[in-house]
């Protein structure tokens, strides 16, 4: 898959950096994926929410932390849409962030 971008990942860990090794092992795994349905994200992260618009949220650092990416299967293309901390993200609508 192609992530754009990894800046908001990069930028949220030098303020937490307990969750840099997670989100990069997350980016990496990312890289290497083919995702091309929900399904085949389950099936690698069980924990893994699957929304509404394309969204799916993981569990980071076990749900220390969330990331909501929206995925465009056709494309190959995961846009990181948030990542913070599991109160931030409580503030937030997922599926139209």
């Amino acid at each position: 898959m192609r992530v754009i971008s990894k800046k908001p990942l990069r930028d949220f860990w030098e303020k937490h950096t307990g969750a840099r090794a997670a989100l990069q092992a997350w980016y990496e795994d990312a890289l290497r994926s083919e995702w091309r349905t929900p399904s085949q994200i389950k099936a690698s992260y069980a924990n893994a929410s699957i929304l509404g618009g394309n969204r799916v949220v993981f569990n980071i650092k076990g749900n220390a932390y969330r990331l909501v990416v929206k995925i465009h299967y056709d494309r190959g293309t995961v846009y990181i849409r948030f990542v913070g901390t599991h109160r931030e993200y409580d503030g937030i609508d997922a599926e139209t962030i």
